[in-house]
């Protein structure tokens, strides 16, 4: 099994083998903090300011991470207490986590697989019982991770708030890139029957690098003769983009689901698409 997940690689790849797997790990990304704490600070200072209706969290490290920048600046019990004045809607249960840490309430639940599909749907329905969660004229923070999200924004404006992103940090490429130029060549050579993917940011980089080596189309390819197992939607979509259809999404988004489902479905998904050969998983 290929796994590209970095900050909890060695559990990733304890798990697989658990499952009597053979795990090549090639982390595929690292998280970099932003140069600039300027729109953080901003947000912090318009947060104070009552400028604010709802605070939505994307992520547990991102909202950890915000809580850390505005630390260098504000007092954490003024900072908690200005989130307690407004409603926060944490879009699944990490960024849940550390709201409860620091105890901060959510207005609203947003149900598995905590796609940004589901935190609309989620504000949809709580905005017709109550008044403050009704989106229209509201003004919306959104604590964005690595990449931006263009659908949830684009959805909250058309439902009439106000957005404002508030980027924390960004993905980079691991500073060694070896373990995936090898995953690259694997895929590309037919090696790997089973890849995971766990955050869309691994399959950019990953394509990005196979662009870079040459191997783009052989790497599509040996993708296709693998099982491609997705964390969820959002990561499945992104594959879908790059002319990958996921085999297998877990039954929850979590990283224990994927691969315990990846290895009881892999053996009979595989002699599906590859009739008449063996491989061991």
């Amino acid at each position: 099994m290929l796994a590209l997940e970095s900050r909890r690689a060695p559990e990733l790849a304890k798990l697989i083998s658990n499952y009597a797997g053979a795990a090549m790990v090639a982390p595929a990304m690292r998280e970099v903090p932003l140069e600039s704490n300027k729109e953080a600070l901003a947000f912090a200072a318009a947060l104070f300011a009552g400028e604010f209706d709802m605070v939505i969290f994307l992520t547990g490290v991102g909202a950890r991470a915000l809580l850390s920048v505005v630390e260098t600046s504000y007092k954490r019990e003024d900072y908690i207490g200005a989130l307690q004045r407004v409603s926060v809607v944490p879009r699944g249960p990490k960024p849940i986590a550390v709201l409860r840490e620091l105890g901060v309430t959510p207005a609203v639940t947003v149900p598995e697989p905590n796609t940004w599909r589901e935190l609309l749907l989620a504000l949809d329905e709580a905005g017709g019982s109550e008044e403050k969660l009704h989106l229209p004229g509201k003004r919306v923070a959104v604590q964005e991770y690595g990449v931006s999200n263009p659908e949830l924004l684009s959805g909250l404006r058309e439902r009439g708030a106000l957005v404002t992103r508030v980027p924390i940090y960004q993905w980079a490429m691991p500073e060694d890139l070896a373990p995936l130029q090898a995953a690259v060549k694997a895929l590309a050579a037919g090696e790997i029957d089973v890849a995971l993917f766990t955050t869309s940011v691994q399959i950019a980089h990953l394509f990005q690098i196979a662009a870079e080596m040459n191997l783009e189309e052989p790497m599509r390819r040996g993708l296709g003769r693998a099982i491609v197992a997705s964390i969820g939607p959002t990561t499945s979509e992104e594959l879908q983009r790059r002319g990958i259809r996921a085999d297998i999404e877990p039954s929850h988004p979590k990283m224990g689901f994927l691969v315990k489902e990846a290895a009881e479905q892999s053996g009979e998904l595989l002699r599906r698409k590859r009739p008449g050969t063996a491989s061991a998983i």
